[in-house]
């Protein structure tokens, strides 16, 4: 198996949605903390892309990047590797040290998860929908030069329907590579947190709605966003 050499900068790409501004900031902390090379972080942010993209928000849309996640290969050019994370996460560890677990004849890397949401409804009173591969477009590392990514245009995205996005349906199942499910924790789906869970993701409600403060990882979330906030003070 062909595993994939460390990048000398890797682009990490975050879902960026305004109803929670603090996962994003804190979630990039996290990342910066623990990194043991150079990372780039950038914002999917759908306003900054209003003149190449423009699909109406859909009523079954929990956040704002739903769809604009997709547009990872095009924005980091077709080449390299690069991440995307949803915002309602926070890393544990390093990383780089998930290149470790990516094939490089894989177009993607994902968390298989295979689970039936425990609650029907999640932050903000929205409805938690179920659907095959839930979840796997949460957490991936990009293979942006793969061939059959090139199709993910602006303008394919716009047109292409949720579960042909969510369930990579442009993708043979032998081109989706496999990660530790530690790398993408669903907190209030997933049970008894083994010790090494390297990213929690909150995907029912973070620590930072008050409905979620007391949900496993919390205190750890407290802390890093403390760092996100710290500022030394003179005197």
């Amino acid at each position: 198996m062909d595993k994939l050499q460390k990048q000398n900068v890797l682009n990490i790409y975050i879902g960026f949605d305004e109803v929670e501004v603090v996962a994003y900031h804190t979630l990039s902390q996290s990342i910066i903390k623990y990194a043991s090379g150079p990372v780039r972080i950038s914002p999917i942010c759908s306003t900054h892309f209003c003149k190449f993209f423009n699909r109406p928000r859909d009523q079954k849309q929990s956040n704002d990047f739903s769809f604009t996640r997709f547009l990872v290969p095009y924005l980091n050019n077709f080449d390299g590797h690069a991440i995307f994370m949803d915002c309602d996460m926070m890393l544990r560890t390093d990383i780089f040290e998930v290149l470790d677990e990516v094939d490089l004849n894989n177009a993607i890397s994902v968390v298989k998860h295979d689970y039936t949401p425990s609650d029907k409804v999640k932050y903000l009173n929205k409805v938690q929908y179920a659907y095959p591969r839930k979840n796997w477009s949460s957490f991936v590392v990009w293979n942006c030069s793969h061939k059959k990514n090139l199709k993910l245009t602006p303008s394919f995205i716009e047109r292409a329907s949720g579960l042909e996005l969510h369930r990579f349906t442009w993708l043979l199942d032998t081109e989706i590579g496999a990660l530790n499910v530690g790398w993408n924790w669903l907190v209030g789906d997933y049970i008894n947190p083994p010790a090494d869970v390297k990213n929690v993701h909150w995907t029912i409600g973070g620590p930072y709605f008050r409905e979620y403060s007391d949900v496993d990882f919390s205190a750890e979330w407290f802390e890093m966003n403390k760092e996100t906030n710290f500022c030394k003070q003179w005197g």
